[in-house]
């Protein structure tokens, strides 16, 4: 579970993020500001390539604090490829609503393309316009997971569009855990 609220004060994300940590039995993150992450309990961050770099986080959030990274382009890979992270977000793999700075889709061929420029055993998760109707091909393509919004919270029936989603993901099957 991540949280992202790109427009929120740094205390409604903490007071949300403290109460997912101590509500769910599933790793939660906080999209972009790894000190709010760390106050809350979360088990890491995910960040952007305008956000602070890993290393700085890694100084004051040793592991088991968990870093992840979003890539969209070769120049990307290669600002992170020696970072210490311990995921990439790959994409965005479609168009999608929900992130209107995200840039032109990449599609399964640049997926593809940029995972494979990720260090040996690094998980790679795919961003961007996934759904219940794509996940499959993306896992395909290399995907250790994959990290949707709309498929989920855009759904009039949530419950029945993620269990959806977690049967294609359970019959494809991920690559590695992460």
């Amino acid at each position: 579970m991540q949280v992202r609220f790109k427009l929120a004060s740094a205390a409604t994300i903490l007071d949300m993020a403290t109460r997912l940590v101590e509500a769910l039995a599933i790793p939660v993150y906080v999209n972009d500001r790894a000190d709010v992450a760390v106050a809350a309990g979360a088990q890491g961050v995910h960040l952007g390539v305008e956000d602070i770099a890993p290393a700085a986080v890694r100084e004051f959030a040793p592991r088991p604090f968990r870093i992840g990274v979003s890539v969209g382009s070769t120049g990307e890979t290669e600002a992170v490829v020696g970072a210490d992270v311990d995921y990439w977000s790959i994409g965005s793999v479609f168009q999608t609503g929900s992130k209107p700075d995200a840039g032109e889709p990449i599609g399964i061929r640049g997926f593809r393309a940029l995972a494979r420029r990720a260090p040996p055993q690094m998980p790679v998760i795919a961003i961007g316009g996934i759904d219940a109707a794509n996940a499959g091909e993306v896992l395909k393509a290399g995907a250790d997971g994959v990290a949707v919004i709309s498929a989920v919270f855009g759904a009039t029936d949530v419950e029945r569009s993620t269990r959806r989603l977690r049967d294609v993901v359970d019959a494809v099957g991920p690559k590695r855990p992460f």
